[in-house]
């Protein structure tokens, strides 16, 4: 990416330049975006608007685009297929691009007042890879290293030393992927595949929400996220980390390609978090944390969740 572009999107998505977007968009729309509130500022922005049962999601830049045009088509196989999954608004044009963002609407999931266990999201996991993707749903390889060239170049307030160190770690990671053997099949993969991307509704539902990294590739991308969470941060019990592997039926740490797949999560969750060091003093100091563990893969990951 071109020194000038890179400067532009450093100063440009904010959590109040977001909310223009979204005025925006709702106008084009025919939607009301008075009281509209903020429910996320990550990798994206959203938000639940006041007089409709509405959530406007909002990516970075254009370069997103293919990514939103993939979930959009996602979301719409997976309703056919009856598959518990977070839904596009379909009459209504998606994506809109508003002053260079892709905007995306979908209807809000009434939660039922209890988060997602563990065991769910195996069970989950374990249904969605038993999917056949059909001919007619063109799905992008797992992105490993998701977005991080792109992240190190743009990311405003981090120190020079810090991208040059993230650029390095990156390409050594590259090679070690590369060199891995993966046992199973490809199949329809999250790429995303937290506890926090489940929500449960109100009649007890467990659905799967954030489809913008849903790619075609080894299950094995899915199930790091979990493994890397309980392994090197402690943040599942071992009766939680044992529901996901009993309702998935694996334990990602016995294959001997875990250290790798974890470096890769780990490398991911600290350059999702660089985005937004400028947000507040908190998530600067997060970011202060897991940099240093990554420089010293021995070093205790202290990290907290967010």
């Amino acid at each position: 990416m071109p020194q000038d572009a890179a400067r532009s999107i450093r100063k440009g998505f904010t959590s109040e330049s977001a909310m223009r977007v979204m005025a925006a968009a709702c106008r084009r729309a025919g939607l009301d975006s008075d009281r509209a509130r903020l429910i996320r500022f990550g990798e994206n922005a959203l938000f639940r608007l006041a007089t409709r049962p509405v959530v406007v999601r909002i990516a970075r830049s254009t370069e997103y685009l293919p990514a939103v045009r993939g979930e959009v088509q996602v979301s719409r196989w997976l309703a056919r297929e009856g598959f518990p999954a977070t839904r596009s608004v379909d009459d209504l044009e998606q994506p809109l691009i508003v002053d260079g963002h892709p905007v995306t609407f979908w209807h809000v999931i009434e939660g039922g007042g209890r988060k997602a266990t563990y065991g769910e999201l195996g069970g989950v996991l374990r249904d969605l890879h038993a999917l056949s993707v059909p001919s007619s749903v063109c799905l992008p390889s797992f992105p490993v290293l998701d977005r991080a060239d792109r992240r190190i170049d743009t990311a405003a307030g981090i120190p020079e030393d810090d991208r040059a160190f993230l650029r390095k770690r990156a390409h050594e990671l590259q090679e070690r992927v590369a060199g891995l053997d993966f046992a199973s099949k490809k199949g329809p993969v999250h790429g995303d595949a937290h506890v926090q991307n489940l929500m449960v509704d109100q009649k007890g539902q467990v659905i799967l929400i954030d489809l913008e990294r849903f790619s075609y590739d080894f299950p094995e991308w899915d199930l790091m996220v979990t493994a890397t969470e309980h392994h090197s941060l402690g943040w599942q019990t071992s009766e939680e980390y044992g529901a996901f592997v009993s309702s998935y039926g694996q334990d990602l740490r016995t294959w001997d390609g875990f250290p790798t797949l974890r470096a890769v999560q780990e490398f991911n969750m600290t350059t999702w978090l660089m985005q937004n060091v400028s947000e507040s003093p908190e998530t600067a100091a997060e970011y202060a944390r897991r940099i240093s563990s990554l420089r010293d893969e021995n070093a205790p990951r202290n990290w907290t969740i967010g």
